[in-house]
């Protein structure tokens, strides 16, 4: 029964129920409207960041050349993203409707009529403004159609996509600078609009559903991190690339500048030159006036091109250079200095033959036209070096230089046979040579170093002489400088030991030397003596200092902590993620009396079930046994018998990990899910001598279905006659003795469970998209993922609704006031919902009921499950240990079990549905472990009747593998075995078994046995 507004009665419950798509209800969570509000306004922020960096951007690429394009594509793209965020304003505003405002539009009424005939004004105005004063295209105002409607999304989508194809087309245009950055943004963000379109197309006529709409706005998210991205990489684009176009575009055109300037000056000289040669009336000089003619015809014309070539760069409509016509081009860019060069030459020419028409002496018509050869040589072999510098970049695509074709061009000329016999007797020639004059330089330098030696021994007598140094030592103080100057690493010797070093060589080094009674030391002539004073001395200071050092240590300074980030950071609470106040509503008897049958759940057994990660777990419908699957290969099965779980069977693997297990609806059949294979385990009765050593029933392998792709999961039919068997996008039906009958095609989605309704007319299929219906794949975001009806009579899916979390499980309910519900589970920390199966015009549809919120943030494990006799409630475990109850129909949180209370790292967990009174649920962990929750009060009185129940253990296998084994299906050898099975019936005879304390685990694994076994099923 829904929670109704209005009552009194207060649960004592932290959360609000969460109810949607649901008419009976007039609105939505509070919780549900604020965090979409909140992330909504996120958007906007992010659509307002990129729409100021785009201006910024058109203000700051106004002042380049060729700018119109980019600024005309700037504006074009403002304008789409203000269609979207209009679209997506419109869109919240039907979603969470207290929270966010329509657009002014959209509203209905006196307001609106008022509003449509201001703007029809306004427009109007407009209209003639901009007949005499058109606004560039940086400087408008984007404007939004208000017409549009939530269809319009996917040629939204399509159209921003060529946008910002367009801007980053028209940002290449500038060859001056080219950021990848911003070109990996714009490129990944236009693959995932495409996707985006490409998918929503599908849902034509439904983007006003809820379902479809949420969709929509989850979106958001994802293209918030592309505008993020382009938002940062624009800025620095704008503060790095856009000053390096310019500062190209203006050393350019300061080039052209320069270029008029000399071309306007040649020009002038040559006119003033004009003067003298023009009364010339020889042969002689009528050539030196049509040189000189033809150089100032030529220097105005690259003047004239340099001014041209330079307003053509500076402005702001101009073609880019590669959509300009070539001929255009060179006349632009190259006839300037082509012009200067060839107006240089024939003023050259003209002012040699001037020197010989104008009667000039031999002497300076020879230096004229001599210098005048070389200036033009040099012009000539420069304007050739540029000529071959760009033949060889247009050739070798920039991989060669030139100076290293003219290396190659040299060694293949030396390899030719006259040239390389001559080139070796000049190498050979060349050695010799070197040779000589290096002895000679050789000899100079003995014969200097010789002169030198003289000369300074000559001084340094005289000076010790004159200072009266003794010049006597004895052999003992030539070793004075090596003990004084002997080297130690710091690390090696400390000042103490240098010192004491020291002192024990002093005493030998001073004997010897003798002393004047005054202290002075006497002056007999030694050429050695001086140097050995001198170091005499700086040993004395080196002493001095170190002694200085010794009695005046430095202080060791404590290693001061720089500060991290780890230790800056200040742990401060998180955001809650849904409202407090509590549910205050009247509840019926039913959800009153749920919270202290759920209150009292506390673990009463932990058993060391496995050896590895526990995968899945289950109990039969009649609850009388549990069936859990490992990674160790192992599936066990522990009978239940009032609310304690004993081991049964242990199911051997030889091949694979066993990732699930599935009762059948009668109990009598279990399969065990492989990688690429399914194991069906059926119940056989064994013979009367038997059955008083073992147990009533005894499991047997009766069949292993290989499948030839890899097997995501396994689900029975109601009536349990066939099971499914999920491959890819197929899902295979096969039906006892388990052979395939048919095979269900869901197209480009990659399931990852299905469930069938109770009239078996419908699979419902959760998983994700591979590509979308036109092929493409996102680029950077998340794929969609659909929830799909498919009809079984028709074989085509009949509706399909969006997601963009990562969906993993699908359930139904077997029974719910509210009609047919099924639980969708998704991995990480998107919390479970309830989707509601409906038909509207005859067509089946999944709109979403609740969606059960935890009370903190969890990453959530394995599949949701419903609990109860009647699957009044859902259940979740989290990675951490945090278990959350719901009630199903009101999704108030009923329950909370904390992570730090349990403990452990929580893999699956499953409801037992047959026990209500207490309720019963079984937990596994990562490490193994099997955990049972119940009523720990019954523990005195089922333990009892355990003890009088004393059964051996043992284990059926496949019958293929029970003849020929050839490894131990457990990790216990089978004396191991034997002696921890005696030990445990002597524990339990004397009353000293193992606890059933959550303190305590047991471990109990079952072998095969040699008693004939019949095959067939029951």
């Amino acid at each position: 029964m829904l929670l109704r507004q209005g009552d009194d009665y207060d649960l004592g419950l932290s959360h609000q129920p969460t109810f949607e798509d649901d008419k009976d209800v007039p609105t939505v969570d509070e919780h549900l409207q604020t965090a979409g509000a909140e992330a909504f306004n996120r958007f906007q922020k992010r659509i307002n960041n990129l729409d100021k960096e785009l201006r910024n951007f058109s203000n700051a690429a106004r002042q380049l050349g060729s700018s119109a394009a980019i600024l005309s594509s700037a504006f074009h793209l403002r304008t789409r993203i203000a269609h979207i965020l209009y679209l997506y304003r419109l869109n919240a505003a039907d979603l969470y409707p207290r929270k966010i405002k329509p657009p002014v539009s959209t509203f209905s009424g006196p307001e609106a009529d008022d509003k449509i005939q201001r703007d029809s004004q306004r427009s109007k105005r407009s209209h003639r403004l901009l007949r005499k004063h058109r606004a560039l295209p940086h400087v408008a105002r984007p404007m939004v159609d208000s017409n549009m409607d939530l269809e319009e999304f996917p040629n939204q989508f399509e159209a921003l996509a060529k946008e910002v194809t367009t801007f980053v087309n028209c940002l290449n245009e500038f060859p001056e600078f080219t950021d990848e950055a911003v070109n990996a943004s714009i490129s990944s963000f236009e693959g995932d609009l495409k996707y985006w379109a490409n998918c929503l197309n599908n849902y034509r006529g439904q983007l006003r559903y809820p379902a479809v709409q949420r969709y929509v706005q989850d979106l958001a998210l994802e293209m918030g991190e592309h505008i993020d991205s382009i938002t940062s990489t624009l800025s620095m684009f704008i503060e790095v690339g856009v000053p390096t176009i310019r500062f190209a575009q203006k050393h350019g055109a300061t080039n052209l500048l320069n270029l008029s300037t000399v071309a306007t000056f040649f020009s002038a000289v040559t006119a003033t030159t004009l003067q003298f040669s023009f009364e010339l009336e020889n042969t002689t000089g009528d050539a030196v006036n049509s040189f000189w003619f033809l150089s100032l015809v030529f220097s105005i014309a690259a003047a004239v091109n340099s001014l041209l070539g330079l307003t053509w760069k500076q402005a702001m409509y101009r073609s880019p250079g590669h959509r300009v016509p070539w001929w255009v081009l060179i006349w632009i860019k190259r006839s300037p200095l082509i012009f200067l060069v060839l107006s240089v030459a024939c003023f050259s020419i003209g002012l040699c033959l001037f020197t010989y028409a104008s009667g000039q002496s031999r002497v300076t018509s020879t230096i004229t036209t001599v210098f005048t050869v070389f200036t033009s040589f040099g012009l000539a072999a420069v304007s050739a070096w540029f000529a071959s510098e760009r033949w060889a970049f247009t050739h070798h695509r920039g991989k060669k230089w030139l100076g290293d074709i003219l290396v190659e061009v040299n060694e293949k000329f030396l390899q030719l046979p006259g040239i390389s016999s001559i080139t070796h007797g000049l190498r050979l020639s060349s050695e010799w040579a070197s040779m000589r004059v290096a002895s000679a330089g050789t000899k100079l330098r003995r014969v200097k170093s010789i002169t030198k030696s003289i000369i300074s021994s000559d001084g340094e007598k005289a000076s010790d002489v004159e200072n009266g140094i003794a010049t006597t030592l004895s052999p003992d103080d030539m070793n004075v400088p090596s003990l004084a100057l002997g080297r130690r690493r710091p690390s090696e010797t400390s000042p103490a030991s240098a010192l004491m070093d020291y002192s024990s060589a002093a005493p030998a080094s001073r004997s010897p030397i003798p002393m004047s009674p005054n202290g002075s030391l006497n002056s007999p002539t030694s050429p050695t003596s001086v140097s050995v004073g001198r170091q005499l001395w700086k040993n004395a200071f080196r002493t001095v200092k170190m002694s200085t050092a010794i009695s005046n240590p430095m202080v060791t300074r404590s290693p001061r902590r720089q500060r991290t980030t780890s230790s800056s950071l200040i742990p401060t609470d998180r955001k809650r993620i849904m409202a407090e106040p509590p549910v205050k509503a009247i509840v019926r008897s039913r959800v009153a009396k749920l919270v202290p049958k759920l209150k009292c759940l506390e673990p009463t057994q932990d058993i060391a079930a496995h050896q590895a990660l526990v995968r899945h777990l289950q109990f039969s419908p009649d609850g009388k046994l549990l069936a859990t699957s490992s990674w160790d290969r192992t599936s066990v099965i522990f009978r239940v018998q009032n609310s304690v779980i004993t081991h049964h069977r242990t199911l051997a693997h030889a091949k694979g990990f066993v990732g699930q297990v599935a009762w059948s609806p009668t109990g009598h059949l279990l399969l065990t899910k492989l990688n690429r294979a399914v194991k069906v385990w059926t119940q056989v009765k064994q013979p009367i001598s038997f059955r008083r050593v073992l147990a009533e029933f005894d499991g047997v392998c009766q069949r292993t279905i290989e499948r030839p792709a890899y097997v995501e999961s396994i689900t029975w039919f109601p009536g349990g006659e066939a099971f499914l068997s999920v491959e890819g996008s197929n899902v295979t039906k096969l039906v006892r003795p388990f052979s395939v009958l048919g095979t269900y095609d869901f197209g480009s989605m990659k399931l990852q469970d299905v469930a069938v309704t109770p009239d078996c007319t419908r699979l419902l299929g959760v998983g994700p998209l591979l590509e979308s219906p036109g092929g493409l794949r996102p680029s950077k975001s998340r794929a969609e993922k659909r929830l799909t009806v498919y009809n079984l009579d028709r074989k085509e899916i009949e509706h399909a609704t969006p997601v963009l979390n990562d969906v993993k499980d699908i359930t139904l309910a077997r029974s719910s006031r509210a009609g047919l519900v099924a639980l969708v589970s998704y991995e990480n920390k998107a919390p479970p919902q309830l989707w509601k199966l409906e038909m509207v015009k005859d067509v089946a549809r999944l709109t979403l009921r609740h969606t059960y919120m935890p009370k903190t943030q969890v990453d959530f494990a394995g599949p949701s499950y419903f609990g109860g006799k009647n699957d009044e409630l859902v259940l979740c475990a989290g990675k951490a240990g945090d278990i959350h109850i719901w009630d199903q129909e009101s999704g108030a949180l009923l329950h909370h079990v904390r992570a730090q209370d349990l403990g452990g790292d929580l893999t699956c967990i499953a409801w037992n549905h047959a026990e209500d009174n207490p309720f019963m649920f079984a937990t596994g962990s990562h490490d193994g472990a099997l955990r049972i929750w119940t009523k720990i009060e019954r523990q005195s009185e089922t333990h009892s009747s355990i003890l009088n129940n004393q059964h051996p253990f043992t284990r059926s296998s496949s019958p293929s593998e029970i003849e020929d084994m050839q490894r131990t299906d457990s990790p216990l050898t089978q004396q191991e075995f034997e002696s921890s099975f005696a030990n445990s019936m002597e524990s339990l005879d004397t009353g000293t078994g193992p606890s059933t304390t959550s303190g305590n685990r047991e471990r109990v694994v079952a072998f095969a046995t040699t008693y004939p076994l019949n095959a067939a099923a029951d």
